[in-house]
């Protein structure tokens, strides 16, 4: 029997924790419900849940200073909700390690359709793919390798979340190829994903921070356009 995938609901208002873990429930998750950001980090270490769903507004620690201090020690996935429309609040909370930011009120099935979506990019491979599966790409002292979700940079493994490895992989899969912002958020967010183009900004601003520019190749910034994945 497959074990259910987990999910952390993290929110003070009480009956909108009940009716996510109702809609999650229906879907066959497992969920478990927390009403403060001091609790949520206990609970985290003991339930390991697979997906967090994360309000921002929180009694005591707040949902930005849970989602920091769990990007401390775990990739796990984690979307923030809250009432707050501010692009500022989904830039600070995406720089975070925010993996998805999600509007109250929102609709159930919205709030599921994200959690597949994020939960789906998110899945380890279960077993060893045959060679001719195996996505993979290669540079001087860099691996990055999107089927068992592991990048080397001088041959040292380097933690990051599923959007930061699939932007990477994307972008160095087709080297000097310029992309727009547009395109990015396409390929690698999906249609389901209801966000702006400071999302591109945001995860290739913490890439350059886990891997700077080589002399054979680089992160580069097409100015006006997009991105592209340089090789000199």
């Amino acid at each position: 029997m497959v074990a259910k995938q987990k999910i952390l609901i993290v929110d003070d208002d009480v009956n909108i924790a009940e009716l996510i873990s109702l809609y999650l429930t229906k879907e066959c998750y497992d969920t478990r419900m927390v009403n403060d950001g001091e609790e949520a980090l206990a609970i985290y270490e003991q339930y390991q849940p697979n997906l967090i769903l994360l309000d921002l507004m929180l009694p005591g620690i707040d949902g930005y200073q849970v989602c920091r201090e769990i990007r401390t020690k775990s990739n796990v996935p984690i979307i923030m909700l809250s009432a707050k429309g501010e692009i500022f609040d989904k830039v600070l909370g995406l720089e975070l390690g925010a993996d998805d930011y999600i509007m109250k009120p929102f609709d159930s099935k919205e709030l599921v359709a994200r959690v597949k979506a994020v939960l789906r990019r998110y899945q380890p491979v279960k077993q060893e793919a045959p060679a001719s599966d195996i996505k993979c790409v290669e540079y001087p002292d860099l691996v990055i390798n999107q089927t068992n979700y592991s990048v080397l940079y001088y041959g040292q493994p380097v933690d990051m979340p599923p959007k930061e490895l699939e932007l990477l992989y994307f972008l160095a899969s087709s080297p000097n190829q310029v992309f727009t912002r547009e395109q990015l958020l396409d390929h690698i967010w999906g249609y389901e994903y209801i966000g702006d183009t400071r999302t591109v900004d945001v995860h290739v601003k913490r890439l350059r921070e886990k891997i700077k520019d080589h002399d054979a190749w680089s992160l580069a910034t097409v100015w006006g356009i997009g991105y592209k994945f340089e090789v000199k």
